[in-house]
């Protein structure tokens, strides 16, 4: 995959952009896109900000990653996909060579695995997908469209990540737990039950905070309105 357009400057697309060169080489990456002013026209590591996110229009060959969002608002990425408006065949995927992914493993189109993670038997990894480096997805793990798993998460076999969950960096899930849609699940945090979509657990055993915040809830409040069916990809 050459020529890729990362939307996005921040931390992620810039893990992206060099995951993208070490899998592809050196023209690996077309450049950047940003919506923040201040950034167009500049270099991040040596690439340029080419623009908006607009811009993706202009290039109708080159495949495209959203790589934006936060702890804070982890539904940005959904948000600026839904904008976009590019039909799936658009997105690409990105995979760091030292990430162990089974043969029967899939994943879907603008997700991102970054290094060393790992991926057993028939995982399922959604669309837009961000898997941070150390993860590791056992056998029949389903992970939902926007999810993002942050550094060292460890998910027992047979979990369900549901649609824009966030799940803190060295979280560990019990096999056949759920994880609910546009739920958040802190950081060192140990999951023995189900969580609920829409909810912010944390410790260990993990326990109800609060609720998460509004953009997550907006996104929760639209999935329920499609019927979860917007997307096709592993369901909530």
């Amino acid at each position: 995959m050459k020529g890729l357009l990362i939307v996005g400057a921040g931390g992620f697309a810039r893990e992206t952009a060099q995951v993208a060169r070490a899998a592809n080489g050196p023209d690996a990456v077309l450049g950047h896109l940003d919506d923040d002013p201040a950034r167009q026209g500049t270099e991040v590591d040596g690439l340029p900000v080419l623009g908006g996110s607009e811009l993706v229009h202009a290039y109708p060959e080159a495949p495209v990653v959203v790589c934006v969002g936060n702890p804070r608002d982890w539904a940005g990425r959904a948000r600026l996909v839904r904008r976009l408006g590019l039909p799936e065949q658009r997105y690409g995927t990105v995979v760091h060579p030292s990430a162990s992914v089974a043969e029967s493993a899939e994943i879907g189109p603008g997700s991102v695995l970054l290094a060393q993670c790992a991926l057993t038997a028939s995982v399922r990894v959604g669309a837009h997908v961000a898997v941070m480096p150390q993860v590791v997805l056992t056998h029949d793990d389903v992970v939902g469209d926007f999810a993002t798993l942050t550094s060292g998460v460890r998910l027992g076999g047979g979990v369900r990540v549901g649609e824009g969950a966030y799940v803190g960096a060295g979280a560990l899930v019990r096999e056949g737990v759920s994880v609910g849609a546009w739920s958040q699940l802190g950081m060192g945090a140990l999951l023995l039950e189900d969580l609920p979509p829409g909810e912010v657990w944390i410790g260990s055993p993990a326990r109800k905070l609060r609720s998460v915040p509004d953009g997550a809830l907006n996104e929760l409040q639209l999935a329920r309105g499609a019927g979860n069916c917007a997307t096709g990809h592993p369901p909530t």
